[in-house]
């Protein structure tokens, strides 16, 4: 049997926490080799502990500083964007390759459904947000039918299930996800809404897709986002579609005014509803923007080890 490939998280919160346990209960190629946080009292610190991971409190110098440093391959990065640039430096410099789950966006956007193996052998990739991961495949699954010139998502996400570094990443959230939309989704121009639903017993997160495209054939489309749904099933199974795809038609006689493109579209307007179950691996079903990001990261980190091991066998 081929040793697993030791990998490190840094960011002992939500994402983070979920990720580890992840990769313990659902990774064939891949090892907790270290567990990284800068709060001893955290609840992620003191689980992986009793799991029996090496752990550290004092962040990516404790990591460094740890004696099972050297033998680790690939770092998942889970704090915040404006730590990430500090973590990503370092970590480059001991030739350790790294996956971004902030919206920091140093490495290209990576989206398993999409792009999964267009990257992978660069030193940082980057998962765009949540809500990226939820609502570009679906952008590019319209694309590829006829060309977005606008994409815009709105994503809602339960209050409980957002940890500080989503909340202070809002800013980055909305910024990374709308450059996504655009350079992996394919839509001339995109925008990103992100909704902390305080709702009481928290809801599932949902996203809403809305797309101005040419005319196309409305059973194309349809057809084009069941198959990219299915396809992000196959790492998320908690994600699906809410309600069957919608479409309007524009007509030249009331054309859509898009302001931040300055200029009026005819077309066909595609609304597509997505709801997002979590695993509840760490968190409760209702996180499942949580779960998104750490499954995408998981099936990138996997990819990246088998590549690795082919072009070895090579």
């Amino acid at each position: 049997m081929t040793a697993k490939i030791k990998v490190a998280i840094i960011g002992s919160g939500n994402i983070g926490t979920d990720l580890m346990i992840k990769v313990m209960r659902l990774s064939k190629v891949l090892e907790m080799g270290a567990f990284v946080g800068i709060d001893s009292e955290s609840d992620g610190l003191r689980r992986a502990e009793r799991m029996g991971v090496p752990v550290t409190a004092g962040g990516i110098d404790g990591l460094v500083a740890m004696p099972e440093f050297k033998d680790i391959s690939i770092v998942f990065d889970a704090t915040s964007a404006g730590a990430h640039k500090h973590h990503d430096a370092v970590l480059r410099a001991h030739g350790k390759q790294v996956i971004d789950l902030t919206p920091a966006a140093i490495g290209p956007y990576t989206v398993p459904s999409i792009n999964l193996d267009a990257h992978l052998s660069e030193p940082n990739v980057n998962m765009v947000t949540c809500g990226g991961q939820a609502t570009i495949p679906i952008v590019a699954a319209i694309n590829r039918v006829s060309p977005v010139h606008y994409g815009e998502i709105v994503a809602s996400i339960a209050s409980k299930s957002a940890g500080p570094g989503t909340r202070a990443n809002i800013d980055e959230f909305t910024e990374t996800t709308s450059k996504a939309i655009e350079i992996v989704g394919g839509a001339k121009r995109g925008k990103a809404i992100i909704v902390l639903n305080p709702a009481e017993p928290p809801l599932m997160m949902r996203d809403t897709v809305y797309c101005l495209c040419d005319d196309a054939d409305e059973s194309a489309i349809e057809a084009s986002v069941e198959a990219m749904v299915r396809d992000v099933q196959s790492y998320v199974p908690g994600y699906h579609l809410k309600q069957k795809v919608q479409f309007e038609r524009v007509g030249h006689n009331s054309r859509l005014y898009i302001p931040e493109m300055g200029q009026a579209y005819a077309g066909l307007k595609v609304t597509v509803f997505i709801e997002v179950e979590g695993a509840a691996h760490y968190l409760p079903a209702y996180a499942g923007n949580l779960d998104i990001m750490t499954s995408a990261a998981l099936k990138t980190a996997e990819r990246m080890v088998e590549l690795r091991a082919r072009s070895a066998a090579e």
